[in-house]
Formats: structure tokens, C-alpha cells, sequence
């Protein structure tokens, strides 16, 4: 026993090192997500509207309010399809619905550089890389174009709370503003 601590080996090798490995479902799902980029890409483009067009329903019950039960749903829906981090800040619409925040480094705006001959990340060997995923469901994408757009970084503060009702709240600010533009 003396002589195999000291050598640093042993006849126990664990089965999953890899964390990676043991949540291969989950990946299962994204890699199937940024295949079929497409298609969610039109479902995001319905459930934006439909968001948009309940935006009085969010006003007249306050956005703050409407934050927890909507972020309950975009957390299982998201975190299922994309295993979705929370982040705030989805650009799953610019990325070809390939979660950056699934990356082990958490790059915004490219692959690391280390992305394995074989498209697999060089943190997690097992898993394929966030950035190959997203450049080949943006390929499919009406909009893949959005790919090349210059992500800001993350903002902490925002976190584990609702993309969908920001990007909601945006949008119906800007067709106010414009309306308003627009007004004799």
C-alpha cells in the first residue's frame, strides 16, 4: 500500500471524470437546439411578438411583479433547450441558439482559440465547443448575419433574471418612441 501512494497510483480509476460527461444530456439537447437553429428561430420570433403585444398586460400588472412567474417559465423552457445560465442577456437569436455562457471560459464574442481539431471544447475534451455549435445553427438562421455583431460583456448584475421581459420592455419603448416620432 506504502509503495502505490507513494508512485501516486492505484487500481481505482473513476468512472465520469469528466463533469462534462456526467451532464452529456444536457448537451444532447443544445447540440440538437443549434441543429434545428432555424426553426426555434422562428418560435423566438412568435413568442417575441406575442410578449410584445401582452406588453399591456405586463404594464397594467408591473413588470416587477410579472418577473417572477415569467422567469419561472423562461428558466425551464431556456435551461431545457439551451441549458440556459440565467444570464439576462440571452443573444441565443445572435449566436445560432448556441448558449456563450456555456462555454467553460464564458466567451462572449468567439471561440478561446483552443477548440480541439475535432470541434470539441479544450477545457471539456467531451464536450463539442459552444462556438463551432453557434456558427453552424447561425448558419441556418434568416438572421446569422448577427453572428459578427460585437457582444458587450456580461453584466453581473442582471443575472437570474428575465431576458424575455427585457427585451420586451425595449421593444415596446422604441415602437413608443417611434410612434411618437412619427406623431403630427
Amino acid at each position: 500500500m506504502a509503495t502505490t501512494a507513494t508512485h501516486g497510483k492505484s487500481a481505482y480509476k473513476p468512472a465520469d471524470v469528466s463533469p462534462q460527461r456526467r451532464v452529456r444530456s444536457r448537451y444532447t439537447v443544445r447540440l440538437w437546439a443549434a441543429r434545428h437553429a432555424r426553426f426555434l428561430e422562428r418560435v423566438y420570433t412568435l413568442l417575441a411578438d406575442v410578449f410584445l403585444k401582452l406588453h399591456p398586460l405586463w404594464q397594467a400588472v408591473g413588470y416587477r411583479r410579472a418577473e417572477r412567474p415569467v422567469k419561472a417559465v423562461e428558466k425551464v423552457v431556456k435551461g431545457f433547450l439551451f441549458d440556459c445560465r440565467m444570464c439576462g442577456q440571452c443573444i441565443l437569436s445572435s449566436t445560432g441558439m448556441s448558449c456563450p455562457m456555456n462555454c467553460p471560459k464564458q466567451l462572449r464574442n468567439g471561440p478561446c482559440g483552443g477548440v480541439r481539431a475535432d470541434g470539441n471544447c479544450e477545457v471539456e475534451p467531451d464536450m463539442p465547443c459552444v462556438w463551432v455549435q453557434a456558427w453552424q445553427g447561425s448558419r441556418q438562421m434568416a438572421g446569422g448575419e448577427a453572428i459578427n455583431v460585437v457582444q458587450k460583456p456580461v453584466d453581473q448584475s442582471l443575472r437570474e433574471t428575465s431576458a424575455w421581459l427585457r427585451v420586451t420592455a425595449q421593444a415596446a419603448a422604441e415602437r413608443e418612441a417611434a410612434r411618437a416620432d412619427q406623431a403630427p
